[in-house]
């Protein structure tokens, strides 16, 4: 069974693209943690991105919402990275969990020092891609960026540049 556990800036993505049902599509057990799921659903704007999906998931169990339980050491950690990202962190360390969803570079960083796997929103779409569940990974990076989902020129080239030699 493959495990996963995201941050928000994730799940925002999937909801633009309206891919959000990958999560489940790809991976057994999802995790969000309160923190994550609080970030997404607090707004009274029902059409933000993430929060009517989110909120379907958990309320059908296919999300799981967790909780970390060392809530100290994110807050020491707070300075370095946001709440979201660092319980993602901690709550993928906690749950010895497959992935870390993660997109910030510095939260990558951490978690991969902490001997976790993380994967960002492009490579969920690669993975998604390989597994037949999407046919081109293009028109999803695409429509993120024409709707202000940072994604630099060297990572797009790269990632088109990655797929064109596998596709």
């Amino acid at each position: 069974m493959t495990s996963i556990i995201t941050n928000t800036s994730p799940i925002i993505a999937l909801s633009m693209i309206n891919k959000f049902s990958l999560l489940c599509n790809l991976f057994d057990d999802v995790y969000v943690l309160k923190a994550v799921f609080n970030e997404l659903t607090s707004s009274f704007n029902e059409d933000d991105f993430g929060k009517k999906e989110t909120l379907e998931a958990v309320h059908s169990e296919k999300v799981i919402l967790y909780s970390v339980k060392a809530d100290d050491w994110v807050q020491q950690m707070y300075a370095k990275l946001h709440y979201g990202e660092l319980e993602t962190i901690i709550g993928g360390k906690e749950l010895d969990i497959d992935f870390v969803l993660i997109d910030e570079r510095g939260a990558r960083s951490m978690a991969k020092s902490l001997f976790l796997t993380p994967l960002g929103t492009l490579g969920l779409l690669r993975l998604a891609k390989s597994q037949g569940k999407i046919d081109k990974v293009k028109p999803y990076i695409d429509t993120l960026v024409k709707n202000g989902f940072r994604i630099g020129k060297q990572l797009y080239e790269q990632v088109l540049k990655q797929e064109n030699k596998w596709s």
